[in-house]
């Protein structure tokens, strides 16, 4: 038997505020399924960090869940906590300078395995942060990203056991920020970025501890001002770019 409690409570804010949308969800339990979408300027789907109107986090706890958001517009806000086992999350953003700042079970709670992520990015001027099982093991985790624009940012910290981090970006002065960390026998990662565009700046860090990483980078476009770091560390001396 299936134990679901889910909360969601949409606030439009009037008057001076009449251009932002809040959403709060509180989920607990077995095989939600999650869609949301918002059109417009300055919304949030809280969150960590919320503010405006102070609608607080995005709380999803349980297994098998799926989620689905959708944003388009400016300025836009995604944030929360996510602790689940195979789990489904796709994220589309049409836009530029939003911000998606989401941490998945990162106290170990379901083991957050399973998973498979979609993100899908169309604008330029986005911060974009994933961490996923950040004190536990993200094993099995297919994280996906197609990002098109330019000045994107991307911070992922995963602790691997197996996880695929895939990414397609087309687009100038983008900055992608990925650490990969494992401890166990199968905690060996693979990573794959394809570019395509100007300057950029890529710092890679695969730490699997007692196995293989694998990577492929293929980037095509020309700046002198461009860096590309990769570091893979099994256990030896401490190094960097």
């Amino acid at each position: 038997m299936k134990n679901k409690l889910i909360s969601i409570i949409a606030i439009i804010s009037l008057g001076a505020f009449a251009a932002d949308n809040e959403i709060f969800v509180d989920q607990s339990g077995t095989g939600a399924n999650i869609d949301l979408e918002q059109l417009g300027i300055s919304n949030i789907i809280g969150g960590l960090n919320s503010t405006a109107g102070s609608v607080n986090a995005l709380d999803l706890d349980g297994n098998t869940m799926t989620l689905d958001i959708n944003m388009i517009g400016a300025t836009n806000k995604f944030l929360g906590d996510i602790y689940s086992d195979n789990f489904t999350g796709f994220y589309q953003f049409t836009g530029g300078t939003n911000a998606f700042t989401i941490q998945v079970d990162p106290t170990n709670t379901y083991s957050s395995d399973g998973s498979n992520q979609n993100v899908a990015v169309t604008g330029s001027g986005n911060t974009f942060t994933l961490n996923q099982g950040t004190t536990a093991i993200a094993a099995s985790l297919d994280l996906d990203w197609i990002i098109q624009g330019s000045n994107n940012t991307v911070t992922s910290n995963i602790n691997i056991d197996g996880a695929t981090n895939y990414m397609d970006i087309d687009g100038s002065d983008n900055t992608v920020t990925y650490t990969g960390t494992g401890v166990n026998a199968s905690a060996g990662g693979y990573f794959w970025l394809d570019h395509t565009g100007g300057q950029r700046t890529f710092n890679i860090q695969q730490l699997s501890t007692q196995d293989n990483d694998w990577l492929k980078i293929i980037s095509i476009g020309g700046n002198a001002s461009s860096t590309v770091c990769v570091i893979q560390n099994d256990q030896g001396t401490s190094t960097g770019c």
